[in-house]
């Protein structure tokens, strides 16, 4: 039996065509264009894993997506703030051993520098430099392959580079 023949597949199929334009649209008014798709797709999996909790009535299948999509947008603005904080308490705790000022000054532009990366830029970043991941562990992390992960790795090494050659600040830079 393939999916297709699947009474679910056939309610979800038609769930997915009559909503999925307006999940967009709600999504697109609430969140930045690069996330959007990443939104919808966990809105419509959350909709397949839980198939059975949809209402009965058509009317409020909408409703409740428009739900797991703004639960899904307050989760993801909850880790920004929390990814957010962190870099403000690691920048400002110089380490112990720290005598030269430079330093200091050095771990400041590097904040403001990664705060001016994207979200998946500092992922990749972070997978590598703070959690200790090697590029194939990351690459499982994030359910891609170990040489597409190492390109995004690459070209964010290289962003955080062009952020810190020019320090311009932004909106929250530490000062």
């Amino acid at each position: 039996m393939t999916s297709s023949d699947m009474p679910g597949a056939a309610v979800f199929r038609r769930i997915f065509e009559e909503a999925y334009d307006d999940v967009v649209r709600f999504v697109e008014r609430r969140c930045d264009p690069a996330g959007v798709e990443d939104v919808v797709a966990e809105v419509f999996l959350v909709a397949w894993r839980r198939l059975a909790d949809l209402p009965a009535d058509p009317t409020g299948v909408r409703p409740w997506l428009f739900a797991v999509a703004h639960r899904t947008l307050a989760n993801a603005h909850r880790g920004r703030r929390r990814a957010r904080a962190l870099l403000v308490r690691v920048a400002a705790q110089p380490p112990a051993h720290v005598t030269d000022p430079s330093e200091v000054v050095h771990r400041v532009d590097l904040a403001r520098a990664f705060r001016r990366l994207g979200p998946r830029d500092q992922e990749a970043l972070a997978l590598v430099a703070w959690d200790g991941l090697t590029p194939t562990e990351a690459a499982v992390v994030l359910g891609v392959s170990t040489s597409a992960f190492s390109v995004r790795l690459s070209r964010a090494r290289s962003r955080l580079r062009s952020h810190l050659d020019d320090p311009r600040p932004t909106e929250g830079a530490l000062a």
